[in-house]
């Protein structure tokens, strides 16, 4: 138990210098070419901070392991939304640009509404809908890229700018060097954090739906924390924003297509499976509370992280109980 308990700690050490690392390379691209910080939070970011859940959901599938693939990326919306936007949020709340949100928030829901109809209906994700989900990844960032390059002005959270800024080269080099330790770091967690609950007599089913996905969602997690420190909560917003369509339509876009799977049935609630009753209902309203009051009202309130770390807390708890 001592060796996965250091490596334990040892990527927990990695994520956190890769967090910080990989928000500086970030902010200094978002300034370099007068982006917004939210739009490069919803797609670089997010892709770097989304790799540990696709080699594991990937890693997952292919060795027959689809229940892990399915809960991580499920799992990981959750913890996303309701626990490291929720923490954002009720720490320093603030105002976002509306506008910069409507395209990351219609893609998330418009590819969770197929991955449910797929869930409801068939409970099976054939290859050929792993390629549609692919599809989607591919139309968001060409949209988003579209987006930052009409709207360049609107770099409404990067105002601030360092005495002597960065070229654009070391900005790359810290967000590739970042990303790098941040999958690392993610890994070893992942890995031994794994070993360590499952020595503790804790089912698969919800490894993979609590700890896999906070491990995975760790990145996230450290981006967040790092980009309120350093001042700069709308990459925090679009990096969760963004994280949760990838979970849905890159992370399980990869993994359907290598290796398909059906909707574990590991347990149920009145012959209806648990996933479908409670995992993703819990989704949906998740992001339905953090995104659509904010989309009306162009600002988020400390009442709605509240709420959500209430949520999470709950679904945790259900997780364990049942």
């Amino acid at each position: 138990m001592l060796i996965p308990v250091l490596l334990f700690t040892v990527g927990l050490l990695f994520l956190i210098k890769g967090g910080d690392w990989f928000v500086d390379g970030a902010v200094g691209i978002a300034r370099k070419f007068h982006l917004p910080e939210l739009l490069i939070g919803a797609t670089v970011v997010s892709i770097g901070t989304t790799l540990p859940e696709v080699m594991v959901s990937t890693a997952s599938a292919m060795t027959g392991h689809g229940e892990m693939a399915y809960g991580n990326a499920i799992g990981s919306i959750i913890c996303n939304t309701a626990l490291i936007a929720a923490i954002t949020v009720a720490l320093r709340p603030g105002k976002v640009n509306p506008q910069t949100l409507k395209t990351p928030i219609a893609f998330f829901f418009l590819s969770a509404a197929i991955y449910t109809v797929i869930a409801y209906t068939t409970g099976y994700f054939s290859r050929p809908v792993g390629v549609l989900m692919l599809a989607l990844f591919v139309a968001y960032m060409v949209l988003t890229v579209a987006q930052m390059k009409k709207n360049p002005e609107a770099a409404e959270d990067s105002e601030e700018v360092d005495d002597e800024e960065r070229p654009l080269s070391k900005n790359l080099i810290l967000l590739v060097l970042g990303a790098a330790l941040i999958a690392v770091g993610a890994d070893l967690l992942v890995d031994n954090g794994t070993l360590i609950a499952k020595a503790l007599g804790v089912p698969e089913s919800v490894i993979a739906l609590t700890f896999v996905a906070l491990g995975t969602s760790l990145p996230e997690l450290v981006t967040a924390i790092t980009s309120l420190v350093k001042g700069h909560g709308s990459l925090s917003l679009g990096n969760v924003i963004g994280a949760n369509i990838f979970n849905l339509v890159l992370v399980s876009g990869v993994s359907v297509t290598l290796a398909p799977f059906a909707i574990p049935a590991n347990s149920t609630i009145a012959g209806i499976n648990t996933s479908l009753l409670v995992d993703m209902p819990v989704m949906w309203f998740v992001m339905a509370f953090l995104t659509l009051p904010t989309l009306l009202r162009g600002k988020l309130s400390r009442f709605q992280g509240i709420i959500l770390l209430c949520i999470y807390a709950a679904f945790c708890v259900f997780q364990f109980a049942m």
